[in-house]
């Protein structure tokens, strides 16, 4: 999260802190967190301790999070702070806690441990903390072995499902479902598939 202090309050009117933060958001937040999200290949938070506030957002923002079972999460914009959850938090959270979930951890600022965070459906994986690295390493090893196409438009996929109905969702799996079967990763699948071996992925 912010380092919070009261250097940033002396001296500036109220305009001035919301145009400064505004800005900030808008020219160095923001476009980190449009980058992760656009980024071609599957992206890993690995949460070692504390992700509140901005941390929390931008652990989310990640397509896996996998936690130290010591970490927590905990959104303390509202109750402590009087602000919206922002670096995309309050976009993600509904839509993994569900909404009841979301409200309430963001009208209250209740920490969540690791292990509630997966049991939630907040993040993915929560692992004993000696072994969070190697954990990570091996996710993101097993990822680039893979058909790393399919994994972005994966992504897409999810994303853009939230605003379609199932007709027009069907009509998006039908419209990019071509582009995948041409790859040569569905040729080699379906040969490994054959063969009982495991495929050798190019990401071609």
């Amino acid at each position: 999260g912010a380092e919070l202090s009261a250097d940033g309050l002396a001296g500036a009117s109220a305009h001035e802190r919301g145009e400064a933060v505004r800005k900030r958001m808008h020219e160095d937040f923001n476009p980190v967190l449009k980058k992760i999200a656009d980024l071609p290949v599957p992206t890993i938070a690995a949460v070692n301790g504390i992700a509140a506030g901005g941390g929390y957002g931008v652990a989310l923002c990640c397509d896996l999070v996998i936690a130290a079972e010591s970490a927590s999460f905990v959104m303390v914009f509202t109750p402590q702070l009087g602000l919206i959850p922002d670096l995309s938090a309050s976009w993600h959270a509904p839509r993994q806690l569900g909404r009841a979930k979301a409200m309430a951890a963001a009208f209250f600022g209740d920490r969540m441990n690791a292990a509630q965070a997966v049991e939630d459906g907040l993040i993915w994986k929560a692992v004993p903390d000696d072994r969070l690295q190697a954990e990570v390493d091996n996710v993101a090893a097993h990822l680039a072995a893979g058909p790393t196409l399919a994994y972005r438009e994966v992504r897409r996929a999810f994303d853009t499902a939230s605003t379609h109905g199932l007709h027009a969702h069907l009509d998006y799996e039908a419209g990019h479902q071509p582009a995948l079967i041409a790859t040569d990763d569905f040729v080699e699948g379906v040969l490994a598939f054959l063969e009982k071996r495991k495929p050798a992925f190019s990401g071609k």
